[in-house]
């Protein structure tokens, strides 16, 4: 009889199954937005957004858009060198070298990942007055890509320092709420056609799931086994 895929192999081609779907599906959609298909999608959701008549401001109350910008500042560069910066070092302190070179690894890839699909597709932002500025191209959206690869990161990395299903749950909720408020926050803002933001979220989430599956793969199984690089 042929000898069944073991449990433990199961669970870790998942992960590479799934980036590969998300991975499948932003290729899809980037023919799409190619092709110019999904202008009619794009423009009736962005409408929902923002008030009819001149200038097109984003819906609601003065605070509410405030508040956007607030949320979408989650997802800019500054605060996310901030946030990575911040964890890196104290993963290093805290003598968890690999965990460090991990995070840091999954961002930097993923910055270059979406700097170059934003050169390559070079889309026009959204004929719109906003209440941001911009300085590259539109698709897919760098704020809903490197928010995810951030955040999913971090919730993973915080999810496997603790017990219990709880705490666990907890973080990994955190992180895909902080995803999916940056990622709205852009639509909202008037800086991103939606299928700016859902490329983006597919792309950040499955470098996210790629990158963590290498760390589970290739250097917890080491860490298990061998002392720390900090002990030398």
């Amino acid at each position: 009889m042929p000898q069944l895929p073991s449990r433990r192999r199961l669970s870790g081609l998942l992960p590479v199954v799934s980036a590969g779907l998300l991975i499948g599906l932003f290729g899809i959609l980037a023919d799409e937005v190619g092709e110019g298909d999904t202008t009619a999608f794009d423009g009736q959701i962005a409408g929902l957004l923002r008030d009819p008549g001149p200038g097109a401001s984003p819906w609601g109350p003065i605070w509410l858009e405030e508040a956007g910008r607030d949320i979408t500042a989650l997802g800019s560069v500054s605060v996310l060198v901030l946030v990575v910066v911040g964890t890196v070092i104290f993963l290093v302190l805290r003598g968890r070298r690999r965990a460090a070179v991990f995070l840091s690894g999954a961002v930097i890839t993923g910055t270059l990942i979406s700097n170059v699909l934003k050169e390559l597709f070079n889309r026009p932002r959204p004929d719109v007055e906003t209440v941001a500025r911009v300085f590259t191209a539109s698709f897919p959206s760098g704020h809903s890509t490197l928010s995810a690869v951030v955040y999913l990161t971090l919730a993973a990395l915080l999810a496997e320092a603790v017990p219990g299903r709880g705490a666990r749950a907890f973080f990994l909720g955190a992180g895909i709420v902080l995803t999916l408020l940056v990622g709205f926050s852009r639509v909202y803002l008037g800086v991103h056609h939606p299928t700016d933001v859902l490329a983006g979220w597919m792309l950040g989430i499955s470098w996210a799931i790629l990158c963590w599956a290498g760390c589970r793969a290739f250097i917890v199984p080491k860490a298990a086994h061998a002392p720390d690089d900090s002990a030398t």
